[in-house]
């Protein structure tokens, strides 16, 4: 993953991009190329979701066009994606179709919330070390989704990959005027209907729809009782889709060394959520997968790639669905193996890296990691890895807290002075009460505290608890020295927490 970032760097335009028939063509291509690499996965996640291929298919046509307008990210892709499929997969187990689409408007309508919220903020506390194991989490979940497509197959599948992946590294040596994917999927199709080859192909991952998608509304009563059912679902996939997409646009923003909106990337994913749940879609978000062909293998970086991916796709399944159908699944594993490799931060796992880097980084990434591919949800490995770091954090900086009493020159005075420094929160503040001589100190102690600051309430409860320590010896206690927000806080809270000690 880049280390380094330009905000200053020019995005292209759409205008830009049409006025320049190179860049236009690598749009046109890379669209086309990401098209061909959604099917099969759409229809995977239309079986993860328990519905018809179909519903996955129009989802991932309808949120590519619509995020394409609204998006924040230009040249992320969005479409159906197996978190969301295991999120809504209960609700179609249990209740049926219409209560899936009911689910997806909603869940749209909450990140719509969300965003205008200001939910898009919350970025900036996720650390380096949780996006290295999001990335590599993405690496290896993407490669392990290929597994099946290697197990059971026919012996031609294998060199067949190994002539496409061939065709990916190699052609770009000679020449990037075509992306390399595209030429290896044409190349490999075209061998297996010259030679007839019987080999897993698009057509045997489910049936390609006939017709397009028409809007309608889900046949559910509007009562109480259905927002009871689908609400619970509906939150849990807008929070799901809302991380997915805003770290798919930050690792798009370093990759493309610009910068992005992010609060319009989640009302965007909203939109497009609301619009696939009117055409019968099973909702979606961000794809990391095919994101990374669009913008990493194939160069694309305007709106017009993901327009076109959309377009694509639906001209495809739709209208070429028996030509598609004859695609060799071989083709896009070697493809996807290859944004597997190119998405992996090789650098992060490099024994100098590992040893350089502090262990309590390297456990974040690694808990990242770990519970992602063994849960399949990259929220949980995120919301595992942020906590990891804030547990790290808080150990880290709660060492750094110490009380000394300041040696005196008196022997006999009737003061005694404790200076504290470091950061006083709820972990450095539980130990706070036990470091003070409460039997041998003089009538008076005086506490000074211009080297800290008072963060929560604990740091106020323990002071509390310190003052109230003393006043049982009949010894009187002084703060001095603390800074104004420190003192704000104390005023407002201390003798008003007794049950917190």
């Amino acid at each position: 993953m880049p280390t380094t970032h330009r905000p200053d760097s020019p995005a292209i335009s759409v205008a830009a991009a049409l006025r320049s028939p190179k860049r236009l063509r690598t749009e046109v291509l890379a669209g086309l190329v990401v098209a061909l690499a959604l099917i099969p996965e759409a229809i995977s996640f239309s079986i993860i979701a328990g519905v018809d291929p179909r519903v996955g298919l129009f989802a991932s046509f309808t949120m590519a066009v619509t995020i394409a307008i609204t998006g924040g990210r230009p040249a992320m892709i969005s479409a159906a994606t197996g978190a969301v499929a295991l999120v809504v997969a209960p609700v179609v187990r249990d209740h049926g179709l219409d209560y899936l689409i009911a689910t997806v408007i909603l869940g749209g309508a909450i990140q719509i919330v969300l965003s205008v919220a200001g939910v898009a903020k919350l970025m900036r506390f996720i650390p380096r070390s949780v996006m290295v194991g999001f990335v590599n989490s993405l690496a290896i979940l993407i490669f392990t989704a290929q597994l099946p497509h290697l197990f059971g197959v026919p012996w031609l599948v294998y060199p067949m990959i190994a002539v496409g992946l061939a065709i990916i590294v190699g052609l770009p040596k000679l020449t990037t005027a075509v992306p390399a994917p595209l030429i290896a999927i044409v190349v490999l199709t075209a061998v297996t209907l010259i030679f007839a080859l019987h080999v897993p192909n698009v057509g045997d991952e489910g049936e390609l729809p006939s017709s397009l998608p028409i809007p309608l509304l889900p046949d559910v009563p509007f009562t109480l009782e259905t927002l009871r059912i689908i609400a619970p679902y509906a939150l849990a996939m807008a929070l799901v889709g809302l991380l997915e997409s805003l770290l798919t646009a930050k690792l798009v923003d370093d990759i493309t060394d610009t910068r992005s909106d992010k609060s319009r990337e989640g009302w965007g994913q909203g939109i497009a959520n609301i619009v696939t749940g009117i055409f019968g879609g099973m909702g979606g978000c961000a794809m990391i997968g095919q994101t990374m062909i669009n913008v990493k293998v194939s160069g694309a970086r305007t709106r017009i790639s993901t327009f076109l991916a959309g377009t694509f796709l639906l001209i495809l399944v739709v209208g070429l669905g028996g030509l598609v159908a004859q695609i060799p699944m071989a083709a896009l594993v070697a493809v996807m193996i290859m944004v597997s490799v190119g998405t992996m931060d090789w650098h992060s796992l490099a024994p100098s890296t590992l040893r350089r880097m502090p262990i309590a980084e390297t456990t974040v990434m690694l808990m990242t990691v770990g519970v992602t591919v063994a849960t399949h949800n990259l929220a949980y490995g995120v919301i595992a890895g942020v906590l990891t770091a804030m547990v790290a954090f808080a150990q880290r900086v709660a060492h750094f807290t110490e009380v000394t009493p300041e040696p005196t020159t008196e022997p006999d005075s009737e003061t005694r002075v404790y200076k504290v420094r470091g950061e006083l929160f709820f972990a450095s503040s539980n130990d706070l009460v036990y470091q003070f001589d409460y039997a041998g100190d003089p009538d008076k102690i005086v506490i000074d505290m211009s080297e800290t600051h008072i963060w929560d309430a604990s740091t106020v409860a323990a002071l509390d608890a310190i003052t109230t320590k003393y006043a049982a010896k009949g010894k009187r206690v002084e703060i001095l020295g603390l800074n104004a927000a420190s003192v704000a806080r104390h005023e407002r809270l201390s003798g008003h927490l007794a049950g917190a000690h």
